[in-house]
């Protein structure tokens, strides 16, 4: 992290929905008359992308509009999560990241406060409008800054086995209570069987259902950070799915396991939280089970409420070692919003749009196949996505992250307090922050 002295702190307004980053070194790097003089003629740009076939879909761009504007992408196929933000901080400390990058949303405030993406609000006027607020203020940190554009993202959904549903005389729940009453009736009419399970070894399920709730884990004042991953809506949240864990109504087993496969596929769990891109997991994990799914909104905490958390997701942003910043900037607003480069995307990358006009287009008329008894399947994602609530996130989710897959995961196989997991989340993001030379309230 970089040095946090208030002689190099460039602060970003707060807003009470949103991370900002307050306590960091920032880039709020537009487009300088360096970078115009740059943009002029031919241009060559580097991208660094994990998607399938972003490399087809550039080639769009580099025969049709790049053409036009003497603009050629080239992309370099990356590794995601983690290994490339790792990958990506390296490469800036020697002056040599690539002029675009491709990042998942909770990774933008560490990339940022390391001076890695540019500003490019002074190249985007006009595009906020495509995209569903709560997605969009991911990529500018509430701030008036723009660091990234929105590329896809994971709306979060229910699951269920449509067929045994009917069997066990289950009713699809509106509200998590529903829910722990359905996962209850389930066991007393078929022990053997299991609702769904509680996995710690994916931490962005658990992050989205915290996000339903409200929670805000990462938020500033001033200079200050403060750190709420504790916070009651988590706490909540966390009460909730350790009550079932202990009380054996739900399984404590990790997902994506030969013996989860084994329990999607074989009925021993019918259901399962998950996002909009679950049917390609599901096709992988329990194929015998294709057309037997049906996907409904994420139960709600009170009834009538209508909010979803996010589960994934990523965006392009334009690097501060670009030498090319309004060119970049142009590339992933194509690559984001043109119909074209959506389409390309949904087709080639397997992927659900951020932008909502792309939601309800051509490429998603047709349900996934493994859904192929639910027609309005995208019709009703893209009526959820609208409904995302505002993510907070922070310079060192990684940390987080790791503690809950630790913590979480050993209290869901002991069945113990995960309320006490929670707390040691919490207290080794701030030990962490605090190293790395953040100003953190107590």
């Amino acid at each position: 992290m970089p040095n946090t002295k208030p002689r190099r702190l460039r602060q970003v307004a707060a807003t009470s929905v949103a991370v900002v980053l307050g306590a960091t070194a920032l880039a709020a790097c537009g487009s300088s008359d360096e970078d115009s003089e740059a943009d002029s003629g031919p241009v060559s740009l580097t991208y660094w992308s994990w998607t399938p076939g972003m490399d087809k879909v550039a080639d769009l761009w580099n025969k049709g509009p790049g053409k036009d504007e003497q603009i050629t992408v080239t992309v370099k196929k990356q590794a995601s999560g983690d290994t490339l933000v790792t990958k990506i901080l390296t490469a800036h400390k020697a002056k040599k990241a690539p002029d675009l990058v491709q990042t998942e949303y909770q990774a933008l405030p560490t990339l940022v406060s390391n001076d890695v993406l540019a500003d490019i609000a002074g190249d985007v006027d006009g595009v906020q409008d495509k995209f569903a607020e709560g997605v969009w203020q991911q990529t500018t940190l509430g701030s008036d800054a723009v660091y990234a554009i929105p590329q896809d993202s994971g709306p979060m959904m229910f699951y269920y086995r449509e067929d045994l549903f009917k069997q066990y005389e289950l009713e699809v729940p509106k509200t998590w209570e529903e829910f722990a009453e359905t996962a209850r009736a389930l066991k007393k009419k078929s022990p053997d069987t299991d609702l769904t399970t509680f996995s710690a070894n994916d931490s962005g399920q658990f992050a989205g259902l915290a996000q339903q709730a409200g929670a805000k884990w990462w938020t500033t004042e001033g200079e200050t950070w403060k750190v709420g991953i504790d916070d009651a809506a988590t706490q909540k949240v966390a009460d909730f799915w350790g009550g079932l864990v202990e009380e054996g109504a739900i399984d404590n087993q990790p997902m994506y396991t030969p013996a989860w496969n084994k329990a999607l596929n074989t009925g021993k769990q019918i259901a399962w939280v998950s996002a909009v891109w679950a049917p390609g997991t599901l096709t992988t994990a329990a194929p015998g089970t294709k057309g037997k799914w049906a996907m409904a909104p994420l139960p709600q905490w009170s009834a009538g409420e209508n909010v979803t958390g996010s589960w994934g997701g990523s965006s392009t942003a334009v690097t501060t070692d670009s030498k090319n910043k309004s060119a970049a900037a142009k590339f992933a607003t194509w690559l984001n919003t043109d119909p074209a480069a959506l389409t390309a995307l949904a087709k080639e990358g397997g992927i659900y749009p951020a932008a909502t006009t792309a939601q309800t287009s051509d490429a998603f008329t047709e349900p996934p196949a493994f859904f192929s008894n639910q027609p309005d399947f995208y019709t009703q994602a893209s009526e959820i996505a609208k409904t995302t609530a505002p993510s907070a996130w922070g310079p060192n989710v990684n940390v987080a992250y790791t503690t809950f897959k630790d913590a979480f995961g050993k209290a869901a196989k002991d069945k113990s307090d995960f309320g006490a997991a929670l707390k040691t989340m919490q207290d080794d993001t701030v030990a962490d922050m605090k190293k790395q030379g953040f100003e953190v309230a107590e």
